[in-house]
C-alpha cells in the first residue's frame, strides 16, 4: 500500500470518527467514543478482515472484547460507538444504509447487575477535605475544589466550569445558580456554608472575583491561566486520596460520597436527585445504594457462628 493510500485512508476514517463525535454533546461521551474508536481502528489494523467495516467484522471485535474479560459496561459503551460509527456516515451517505443495519444489529452483551461504586465515609470525607496545606495558594484552591466536589455534589467538568457569576443568593443562602451539566440540562444546587468559606478562602488568597473560580497556577503559586483543566482536578484527587489512604478514589465518587452523606443525614430522595441533576430517580437510587443496603445487611440478622 503507498503512501497516498494509507494517507487516504487515513483522512477518511478522521472524517467517519469526526461525525460520530460531532453527533454527542456530552464532553464525556465524546471522550469515551474517540478512545473506543481509536482502539477498534487499532484491533482492526493488526487483524485486517476482508470484509472491511460490515457486520461481520464488528462481531469479530465483540468477541475479542469478551475474550480480554471486559465487564459488560465496557463493552456497551464500545459497541455503542460502533453502531454511532455505521449510523451517522449511513445518514450523511457515506455509506449503504443496508450496511449500517447489518451493523446496528450485531448484539452486545446484557448488563448484569447493578454496580456499587464508591464512596467514602463521613470520617474519610472530613481527612481528605483537611489534606491540603491550607498555608498556599495551591492548598486553598484545591481545599475549595474537593468542597464543591463533596458538598454540591459536582462532576469534574462542572468544577471546571464553575464561574463567579454562577454563585449567588436564594432564598437567604448561598446556591451555584443555572450551572449547565451533563446532556445540558441546568440546575441550582444549594451550598452549605463551609463550601462557601472554602471558595472565599481561596478567591482571597488570589484576588479574583470574575470569571472562572477555579485557576491553573505556577511553580510560585501564581494564576497563570483563566480556567482549570479537568485532567487537573483527577490529578489533584489522587495526590490527597492516596495520602489519607484512599487510593483510587475518583472525582465521580466525591459526587456519589456527596448523595451518601446527604442520605445518612436525612436529605429526602426527590432533593438529592435535584441536587445531582439526575434525569431519572432510579439513577439517584444507583447512586444511594438504595437496592442494596451495606450497612444493615438483611444477612446479618443470620445468627449462626463460626468458632475462631
Amino acid at each position: 500500500m503507498n503512501d497516498l493510500v494509507v494517507v487516504e485512508k487515513i483522512a477518511q476514517w478522521q472524517r467517519l470518527k469526526a461525525l460520530v463525535l460531532d453527533s454527542v454533546s456530552s464532553p464525556i461521551t465524546r471522550r469515551v467514543y474517540s478512545m473506543a474508536l481509536d482502539e477498534f481502528l487499532a484491533w482492526f489494523r493488526q487483524e485486517p478482515r476482508p470484509g472491511g467495516f460490515c457486520k461481520a467484522t464488528v462481531s469479530a471485535w465483540r468477541a475479542s472484547l469478551e475474550t480480554r474479560g471486559l465487564g459488560s459496561s465496557s463493552i456497551i459503551i464500545r459497541m455503542s460507538a460502533i453502531r454511532k460509527l455505521a449510523g451517522e456516515p449511513a445518514d450523511n451517505g457515506l455509506i449503504a444504509p443496508e450496511l449500517a443495519a447489518g451493523i446496528s444489529r450485531v448484539k452486545s452483551v446484557k448488563s448484569t447487575g447493578i454496580r456499587v461504586g464508591n464512596w467514602l465515609s463521613l470520617r474519610q470525607a472530613q481527612a481528605l477535605l483537611s489534606a491540603p496545606d491550607v498555608a498556599t495558594a495551591r492548598g486553598l484552591r484545591n481545599r475549595a475544589i474537593l468542597a464543591v466536589l463533596l458538598g454540591c455534589g459536582l462532576r469534574r467538568s462542572e468544577v471546571a466550569a464553575l464561574t463567579f457569576a454562577h454563585v449567588q443568593q436564594r432564598d437567604g443562602r448561598w446556591c451555584i445558580v443555572d450551572l449547565k451539566g451533563k446532556h445540558g440540562r441546568v440546575r441550582t444546587m444549594p451550598m452549605p456554608p463551609w463550601v462557601k468559606v472554602a471558595i472565599d478562602g481561596w478567591a482571597s488568597a488570589v484576588a479574583v472575583a470574575v470569571g472562572h473560580v477555579f485557576r491553573p497556577l505556577n511553580r510560585a503559586d501564581v494564576v497563570t491561566g483563566e480556567r482549570l483543566g479537568e485532567k487537573v482536578v483527577w490529578q489533584m484527587l489522587q495526590q490527597y486520596a492516596e495520602s489519607v489512604g484512599v487510593p483510587g478514589i475518583a472525582p465521580h465518587d466525591l459526587r456519589r460520597t456527596c448523595a451518601k452523606l446527604c442520605r445518612a443525614a436525612g436529605g429526602e430522595l426527590e432533593q438529592i436527585q435535584l441536587l445531582l441533576g439526575h434525569a431519572s430517580v432510579q439513577t439517584t437510587e444507583r447512586y444511594l445504594g438504595t437496592k442494596q443496603d451495606l450497612v444493615h445487611a438483611p444477612n446479618d440478622a443470620i445468627k449462626l457462628r463460626v468458632a475462631g
